[in-house]
Order: C-alpha cells, then structure tokens, then sequence
C-alpha cells in the first residue's frame, strides 16, 4: 500500500498532461486554422480583382464596336470588308484581346481580326454556339466556351446590332485567362473559377479545367456535350473536395477553401491553401509546450528521493517493454515483407497474363486483315475510279479555260482523297497494337467500321447482310471502339463461313435497348452450333471448323467481360444467334 500514493500521483500526473496536451493541441489547431483561412480569404480577394479587372477590361468592347458605323455596314450588306478586318485587327492589338468578330443574322463571320491568319474564323458558321443564340434573343451575353477553332477556351462577351428594331447581326469579343491562371499559381495551393455547373473553367492547375466539384446531372452534361461548350472534354470530376476548413487539395492534402462570387457572371472564385504546414507548426508547438509542462510535473515528483528507486525500476520495465515490443516489431515486419512478396508476385502474374491476352487479341485481329483486305480495296476501287474521272474532266476544262468546272472537279477529288483516308484509317486503327481505353462509344459508328471491314466480302459471297441503321443504332456505349469492332467482325466472319452452302444466305445485326443496357444480337440461317462443341464453345481450342484454332469467341468473351457485358449463345429455332450486353453511356 505504500506505492498507492505514487502510483495516484503518476496518473494524476498523466492525466493532466494528456489534458493539457489535447485542449492545447486542439487550441493551436485552431488557431492555425483559422490564421490561413484569413490568409487565403485575402488572396481571394487578390485574385478576384485581378480578374474582375480583366473582364471588365473588355466589357466595353462589344457596347463601342456596336457604334461603330463600318461594323454596322458590314452586317447589313453581310459581305466580307477588309478594310474593317484590319481595323478589328489593329484594336484587338491595342486592347490585347485574343480576337473580335462579327456575326450575322445567319451567324456567320463576315469580319474577324485574325482575318488572313491560318485560324481565321472569317467564313466560320457560329449559329450552334449559345453567345450567338442568346445574344440574338436577349441582346447580349457573356457565355465560357472552349474555341472550336483555335482549341482555346475563354469568355465570348456578344452584343446584337439593331438597326431600326432589326437584328443586323452579333458582335463577339473573346477574352482568355492564360496569363491570369499563371498568375494564380503557387506552390501546394489551388486556385480555379467554377460556373453554376461546378465546372471548373480557369485553373492554376491546367489539369483541373472542365472537370467538376460536385455531381453534374446527366441530362445537363448532355446538353454542354451537345453545345461542344468544353469540346471533348467527359467533365470528370475534379480530385479535390471544396469543403471549406475540411477541403483536400489534389493528392488528399487537407485544405482551407475560400470562394468569393464573380460579379455579373454566376461564377465562383475558390482558393485553396494547404493547413499541413500550419498543423505541423501548431503540433510542434504542442509538443513543446506539453513538454515543458511534463518536465515541470516530472521535476517536482523528483524532489522526493523516495521517488529515484520506483523510477529505475520503472525504468527496467520500460526498457523490458521496448525490448518485446522491438521483437515484436520485427516480427511483424518480416510477416509484412513476405506479404509484399507475395503482393507483387501476384501483380506481375496479373500484368503477364493481361499482356498474353492483349497480344492474343491483337493477333486475331491481324489474323483476320487478310480476309477483310477485299473489302478495304473494293471501298478504296470505288473514289480511285471517280478520281481518275474528275481529273481528266479537270484537265478538259482548263483546256477550254473553263477554271470554274476544272476547280468544282478538284474540289470533288478533295472530298474523294479524303474518304480514302477515312477508309485507310479504319483499316489501320483496327490492327493496331493495344488495348485502348474503354468509355463512350457512338454505337453508329463502331458498325460502319464493321461494314467497311467485311462487308465486301459477303457481296462477293452472295449473303444478305442486315445491319442496324435506324434510331436504334444512334446510342452510345461503354466500351472500346477497335475491340468492340473485333468481337463484331469475329461473330460475323463465323456466321459467314457457317451460312456459305445455304441457298438464300442471310446474316443479320439487331440492336435494342432494354433500360440502361444496350443488347445487340448476331444471327444466321445457317445449321447452327453443334450440339457436341455448345458448352464448350467460349473455351479455347474448341471449334468445328476444320482450320479453325478456337481462339475466337473465347477472345470475345474476355473482351465483352471487360467492357463490362456478356457474350451468349441464345437458343434458337433455326441458325445461331450470339447475344451482346453492352451498359449504355
């Protein structure tokens, strides 16, 4: 019972230490906390007015530009003037704006400053694009899109041009925001503007532009893809939180965000600024302090001398403790070592067989150019042969001066050369080395890559070849283009070899779709599967061909289970019918 007042003594202790260490620690925290909220409320505002300053720059623009009397003459002739592309060129190097244009009642450009340039947008169609749509039926607007021509994304500020109450036209100012993002940059921090969306549109980081901080419904991503407002951009979401002092920067780094609204535009200006630096600065704060208190503690128990004996024997125990643990430790360690083994073992195993697969279905793929090079010649005979005719008719003209005729047939020649290059490109991105990515695929245009690839073939064999084109073939699906391709002319190709002695051959694709499933099937008149080979069709080396590997529809398979669908033989009165499962996109 002796030792009891010391051992109250040890936990009183402890426990007021521990106390102190955690209001302390909890104090500091949130000191620093808020110390770099005000930090990054003021950079905010830094920021903010750097780009207040930039839009309302260029504001004034379109409201000038509408005075301005050639401007006026130019939409209402609707005829190009260079003279007034010059003077759109000389202010747009004066204000430092990217570019200045006009637009007509039909929306298209009929002057532009970077008139004569490579990009030139005189000639431009601009009717789908919302600034001019909505500057036409509101007068004016301010609208953030990525440039189809230049590939550039900044504000369009649009202003309509009446004349008497009559639309003459638009007048359009871009403004970019390169150099102000670049302003923006700092280390470990992130700056960036999102619009009513939650789509980021300008980003220190240029990683972060069009992707999204919070859920974006499907039927309004639909309607920006369908706008081309962000080009090709899927706007994935952003891997960041905004969440004020629980925020995480990209990398999981806790953050403070600050978002302050952008005048007159429905946007947002949110800064980040990391809080590991300040946390690391209060933690080590609370060390020391909890330290100094500990030692205080420790010093006036030391000032008894009966003390000094329980210590070292406290402090054998101690070091027989440090010593299990150290064991322990190192036990436990050895047991983590051979489980990473293992662990990366099984992971080079896993990235060997997805290379054996990969390469095995690279090699059908190849495999099976020889039997659809027919096709890709037939497509190619076809605008060769035109070609050879609109260039002697070409020459027929310019012999009789007749430049007009002989630049129509040039042109024509053009628009050949380029669908042989449609067709070339097909053929190459089919057999080419990779698996790709998987995501949206146009349904549509996966099956006219098919019909270039095979379908000569079955004229050439006499087979009817039945394949979606209506509504039911515009849907999108999860899924890669050149393998979705391959499990389509592999299914066709077997239904062509299996329907080669019918009389009135005929092989047919179907598409429906059934709630978020898009299902395709693949069908023949031919004598169907036999029945010896059916439960072991999908398995590797089976096959009733005599030449045939069996590599086949197992490679399908595999592909199908990848996009994240099935491929089934289904059940049916008369011929073969195999059943895709694609998720719709």
């Amino acid at each position: 019972m002796r030792g009891l007042p010391f051992i109250v003594a040890i936990i009183l202790a402890a426990l007021f230490v521990a106390a102190f260490a955690q209001v302390y620690a909890n104090r500091a925290a949130s000191d620093a906390t808020t110390t770099v909220r005000l930090r990054a409320l003021q950079q905010t505002r830094d920021n903010l007015r750097l780009l207040e300053a930039a839009l309302q720059t260029f504001r004034l623009l379109p409201i000038m530009l509408g005075e301005y009397p050639d401007v006026r003459a130019a939409l209402a002739s609707g005829k190009v003037d260079d003279a007034l592309n010059a003077k759109l060129a000389l202010l747009a190097a004066r204000t430092g704006a990217p570019v200045i244009y006009a637009l007509d009642t039909r929306g298209i450009t009929i002057a532009a400053s970077n008139a004569g340039r490579p990009d030139s947008f005189l000639g431009q169609d601009y009717r789908f694009r919302d600034y001019y749509t909505k500057a036409m039926r509101e007068g004016s607007t301010e609208f953030f899109a990525l440039g189809t021509v230049s590939g550039r994304a900044g504000v369009y500020l649009s202003r309509r041009i009446d004349r008497g109450g009559v639309p003459l036209g638009v007048v359009v100012v871009k403004v970019e925001f390169e150099k102000i993002a670049r302003a923006w940059i700092q280390d470990h921090m992130a700056t960036f503007v999102v619009d009513r969306d939650g789509v980021i549109l300008i980003a220190s980081d240029p990683a972060l532009q069009f992707r999204t901080v919070s859920r974006l419904p499907a039927e309004r991503r639909a309607a920006v893809v369908e706008a081309r407002q962000f080009g090709r951009s899927t706007l994935s979401p952003a891997p960041l939180r905004v969440a004020g002092d629980r925020s995480l920067l990209p990398g999981g780094a806790p953050a403070v965000a600050v978002s302050l609204p952008v005048p007159a535009t429905g946007w947002r200006l949110v800064h980040m600024e990391p809080l590991d630096g300040a946390w690391r600065i209060a933690v080590a704060r609370t060390r020391t302090a909890t330290a100094v208190v500990a030692l205080l503690l420790a010093s006036a128990m030391l000032a008894a001398g009966w003390m000094l004996a329980r210590r070292r024997r406290a402090g054998r125990s101690r070091a027989l403790l440090e010593s299990e643990v150290a064991r322990r430790t190192a036990e436990l360690r050895a047991t983590a070592d051979r489980l990473q083994i293992e662990i990366e073992q099984r992971k080079a195993a896993d990235q060997r067989f997805r290379q054996a697969r990969e390469e095995l279905a690279h090699a059908n793929r190849v495999g099976s150019i020889g039997t659809i090079t027919a096709s890709v010649a037939h497509e190619i005979n076809q605008p060769v042969a035109a070609i050879r005719t609109f260039a002697d008719n070409a020459a027929a003209f310019l012999a009789r001066g007749r430049q007009d005729r002989a630049e129509s047939n040039l042109l024509a020649i053009v628009d050949l050369t380029g669908r042989i290059g449609t067709i070339t490109d097909g053929l190459r991105r089919y057999a080419r080395r990779g698996a790709g990515s998987i995501g949206p695929v146009p349904l549509d245009a996966a099956i006219d890559g098919v019909r270039l690839l095979i379908a000569d073939r079955f004229r050439v064999q006499g087979v009817a070849l039945d394949l979606p084109t209506g509504p039911e073939a515009r849907v999108t699906v999860i899924a890669g283009r050149v393998r979705l391709e391959q499990v389509l002319v592999n299914l066709l190709q077997n239904a062509l070899d299996a329907v080669g002695r019918v009389p009135t051959a005929r092989v047919g694709v179907t598409a429906e779709r059934r709630g978020s499933t898009i299902i395709l099937r693949v069908s023949d008149n031919g004598p169907g599967i036999d029945p010896a080979i059916v439960d072991d069709l999908f398995t590797p080396f089976a096959t009733s061909k005599p030449e045939g590997l069996g590599l086949g529809l197992g490679i399908a398979r595999d592909i199908m289970t990848e996009f994240g669908g099935t491929l089934e033989l289904i059940s049916t009165p008369t011929g073969a019918t195999f059943e895709m499962i694609l998720k719709s996109a």
